[in-house]
């Protein structure tokens, strides 16, 4: 089915490493333009090499801290600058340091936290509301997890997946009026492919194995039905579907898992 995203204009934040990668590659598969935003300069210019390879008629790269005042005006005016608007805002970017709730007690920890995940995709699509508006139509696509519902070890992370959830339903019900859907997608654990550079800056930057042992990725394969590692373009396949104004018309304020079934909202 061609989901006539072809031309389409693109932002993906955290696109340079991992799942925001994936989506990146899908959406230039589909014929989209691209601008990959992240907070690493070589990943954000690489990705979007990879982009061109892929099928995208043109990408951009913008490194930012999306956690700096302003950062989601400056996203939005680089897609307004280079294509004349925004149909589809990704919020991907996010952050995470697993650990224990009753040892995770520094609130700095819990600030950056919020900051990346929620605050950043709050700054973005305030950001992008207002050129969809204009337009008449747009997609947004909130990154949220399984975390959202409940992870040993997630306290902090899990909290502000929540927090994108309740916030992408508020604009759902909002905009939906103007012709803007907003949906989520909830992702179960991916993991870089091996060979895939991140970045000095991702939280993938000192081996999956820093974050997730090899028996906690397997412990967490066995709560799965499908019982199969999630990868990157499975993530970016259902992002796709979702921006896809001819598949997912009358879509909006859903959420998508997508994790083989090891969480079904």
């Amino acid at each position: 089915m061609d989901l006539g995203l072809a031309g389409a204009r693109a932002v993906v934040t955290g696109a340079g490493a991992n799942i925001g990668r994936g989506i990146a590659h899908v959406l230039a598969g589909e014929g989209a333009r691209v601008l990959v935003v992240d907070i690493d300069a070589g990943q954000a210019e690489r990705v979007a090499a990879e982009v061109r390879d892929l099928g995208a008629p043109d990408a951009g790269h913008l490194a930012l801290d999306l956690t700096g005042d302003g950062a989601g005006a400056r996203v939005v005016d680089a897609a307004e600058q280079a294509w004349g608007g925004v149909d589809m805002l990704v919020n991907n970017a996010g952050w995470s340091r697993p650990g224990w709730f009753t040892e995770q007690t520094d609130r700095a920890l819990w600030m950056r936290t919020v900051e990346v995940n929620l605050l950043a995709a709050v700054d973005c699509t305030q950001a992008a509301l207002g050129p969809m508006r204009r337009d008449g139509r747009g997609a947004v696509v909130f990154l949220s997890s399984d975390a959202a519902f409940g992870a040993v070890r997630q306290g902090i992370y899990g909290s502000t997946k929540a927090g994108l959830i309740s916030l992408a339903r508020t604009v759902a019900r909002e905009n939906g009026r103007y012709g803007i859907r907003s949906n989520v997608v909830a992702p179960g654990l991916v993991t870089p492919p091996d060979d895939a550079p991140v970045g000095e800056h991702s939280v993938w930057a000192d081996g999956t194995d820093a974050l997730f042992t090899p028996e906690q990725r397997e412990s967490v394969l066995r709560t799965q039905a499908l019982r199969r590692p999630t990868t990157p373009e499975d993530v970016g396949n259902a992002v796709a579907w979702l921006c896809s104004e001819t598949a997912a018309r009358q879509v909006t304020g859903q959420v998508v898992a997508v994790g083989g079934g090891s969480s079904m909202p």
